[in-house]
């Protein structure tokens, strides 16, 4: 991925400040654009079509809302207004306008999660009215509503996807992986005092730099991971007709749609204090199937 000029000053700037040219190239090539989004305050329901996270959405009558497959309805997460987030869309991949909204069922295993994406057009929004939460939905919980702010973010490998050995071979004994943490918090630029509740794009939060093998064997091949990197790619070369290229491109272009943090004040708590993933192709994000995407769940 080739980043835009002014992002590759900034990435300039904190590779000096935390004295990381040793692996500018590697930060060159590796470093992606991705959106965060800090809580603002309180949602505003007077006004329909509002990004959120937590609360309740909005909808117009004739959907209904998303159930799983015992029929039991699904938790609202988060709706996000595209054309709010088109100004930090610095890849240019979602749609300039229209409504995203995140449902998911229960929330175990961790894998393959039980989810629903809706795409709401222009006139779906217009039409949209909040919509309240059921009393009782697949998760047993409630989420306060709180408004969303975006930025534009600069997303180097984290913890799961750095290469180590490359980051801390260096002569200045200062350099570890303490301090490239420190440049992964600095370079992210969130609001003082403020934490992150969403990310897009960039890389997903885990142990493990498999998370896309992950998804991609689901939406490729149908089948759930046995956390063998080995036989995933097996598997999607199978389902794609036996070209190796094309396999191992689909796995890099399986992007992380949404990342949603665990957030005391919405009530998100994945697991144990852990972080909801939604994944998409992105061939299908382009073309806006956003009924084709795969969640999971990351946890220490």
């Amino acid at each position: 991925m080739t980043i835009l000029s002014h992002n590759r000053a900034k990435l300039d700037k904190y590779i000096e400040e935390f004295k990381l040219t040793h692996v500018q190239d590697y930060l060159y090539r590796t470093t992606k654009q991705g959106i965060r989004s800090i809580k603002t305050g309180k949602t505003d329901y007077t006004k329909p079509g509002l990004s959120r996270v937590g609360g309740d959405p909005d909808l117009p009558a004739q959907i209904e809302w998303p159930l799983t497959e015992d029929d039991t309805p699904m938790a609202f997460l988060a709706q996000l207004n595209l054309s709010e987030l088109t100004a930090s869309d610095e890849n240019n991949w979602l749609p300039k306008t229209g409504m995203l909204l995140f449902f998911l069922g229960v929330d175990e295993p961790a894998y393959n999660i039980e989810h629903k994406v809706l795409f709401l057009n222009e006139t779906e929004i217009a039409a949209a009215v909040r919509r309240e939460s059921p009393e009782e939905t697949a998760l047993e919980d409630t989420f306060e509503g709180y408004a969303v702010q975006a930025r534009p973010s600069l997303e180097p490998p984290n913890y799961a996807y750095a290469d180590y050995e490359l980051i801390e071979d260096t002569d200045d004994e200062d350099v570890t992986f303490d301090e490239y943490e420190d440049f992964l918090n600095a370079i992210q630029e969130p609001e003082q005092g403020e934490y992150d509740v969403f990310q897009m794009f960039g890389y997903p939060a885990g142990q493990h730099d498999d998370a896309e093998y992950e998804a991609a064997l689901m939406l490729l091949a149908g089948k759930e991971y046995d956390y063998k990197m080995a036989n995933a790619l097996k598997h999607i070369i199978a389902a794609v007709g036996g070209d190796q290229a094309k396999a191992e491109q689909e796995i890099a272009d399986t992007l992380l749609l949404l990342e949603l943090e665990s957030d005391s004040d919405v009530g998100f708590c994945w697991w144990d204090a852990g972080a909801l993933q939604f994944f998409i192709r992105k061939e299908d994000l382009l073309a806006e199937r956003f009924d084709r995407t795969y969640c999971s769940l990351y946890s220490s």
